[in-house]
């Protein structure tokens, strides 16, 4: 571990161990409330600049405008993704950023925080529950109900009170719940960036380019992950060994390269780079399907939306897997190349 990486989590241990103890009693003053439940404006908070996270918080956003669709939605996040992947949100109304390096940018970090005090809201959702920033800000915030994140999380084996993407939004029906009493029985909404047709079309123009005159559907592969997540160039070359001569007859082939323009697959098929989020989702929803290694290009998929596949080595499926109609995930061991290529026979023929 690095000197930057080990400052980095004697910080956060510091953190969570000072933050802990923050809301412990919120759902005691939940239960004793009596009195309509009128939304009107909410805050979600997610101070996280990494794209996966950010797409992660689409669910709530979509259970938050089913459930009050009037409701206004500021979000106070990190970074300068969010306003990418919620520019077709028109309920998202105000976005507030921490700077991505709070010390070089003190007094901007300062005047972030303070923005919090200066709005009233009805409702403000810290969406991971052990976040310290997260939970600093939902107590700092101006708000009359406030949820930290595991009021009603009891079940460690329940994918809706674990799944990063499910769990606030089970959280929020649970909060909604106390009024109405009524539970709420409806499937998950699943990630979502809210592509208009018009990059749809430009998407699918852009896919076009690489294989004119062709009507064959495409499938893509992201084979890149950030550190011990990603499968080395071996066992690429080893699975583009099976899947290459089963399917480069039917389908047209194409690698996603990540903004690194790293390709594990070593430039054997053609590739696809960009830097815009937007006409990367656009690319990857008129694919039949997209393999992907855990990451949030992976995420972006499943939001686009197209059929995914998500391939895990270390970090907890249940946590991160795409869920809905046609994603899957598996735990994939340095040998399982043949297990993917079955996971992608019954995605393709289901």
């Amino acid at each position: 571990m690095s000197f930057k990486a080990k400052v980095n989590h004697f910080r956060r241990t510091v953190m969570h161990g000072l933050t802990r103890g923050i809301g412990t009693n919120s759902i005691n003053k939940l239960k004793n409330t009596n009195t309509e439940l009128v939304i009107k404006n909410v805050l979600i908070s997610r101070p996280n600049q990494r794209l996966g996270n950010t797409l992660l918080i689409t669910p709530l956003i979509q259970e938050i405008v089913k459930t009050f669709p009037e409701a206004k939605i500021d979000l106070f996040v990190k970074g300068k993704v969010a306003p990418i992947v919620f520019q077709n949100y028109p309920q998202v109304d105000q976005i507030i950023e921490l700077p991505k390096k709070p010390f070089k940018q003190l007094a901007d970090y300062i005047g972030v925080w303070f923005k919090l005090r200066q709005k009233k809201y009805d409702l403000v959702i810290n969406v991971e529950k052990s976040s310290s920033s997260g939970r600093l800000s939902t107590t700092f915030a101006n708000a009359t109900y406030k949820l930290y994140g595991d009021e009603f999380l009891k079940n460690e084996v329940d994918e809706d009170q674990i799944h990063y993407g499910k769990y606030p939004v089970y959280q929020f029906r649970k909060f909604v719940e106390l009024f109405t009493k009524t539970e709420v029985t409806a499937p998950y909404p699943i990630l979502n960036i809210q592509l208009t047709e018009e990059e749809i079309t430009k998407g699918k123009e852009t896919l076009a380019s690489f294989f004119p005159d062709s009507n064959k559907k495409t499938i893509a592969f992201f084979t890149y992950a950030t550190g011990e997540k990603c499968y080395p160039v071996t066992w690429w070359q080893s699975f583009y060994n099976l899947f290459y001569p089963k399917y480069a007859e039917n389908y047209n082939l194409i690698e996603i390269l990540p903004v690194e323009n790293i390709s594990m697959l070593e430039h054997k098929l053609p590739e696809f780079y960009s830097k815009d989020v937007r006409e990367i989702a656009a690319v990857m929803y008129n694919c039949e399907l997209l393999v992907a290694a855990d990451s949030g290009m992976m995420h972006l998929s499943v939001a686009a939306p197209t059929k995914t596949i998500g391939l895990f080595k270390l970090t907890l499926p249940v946590k991160y897997c795409p869920y809905g109609k046609g994603n899957s995930y598996l735990m994939v061991t340095d040998d399982n190349q043949a297990g993917v290529l079955e996971r992608m026979e019954e995605t393709l023929h289901k």
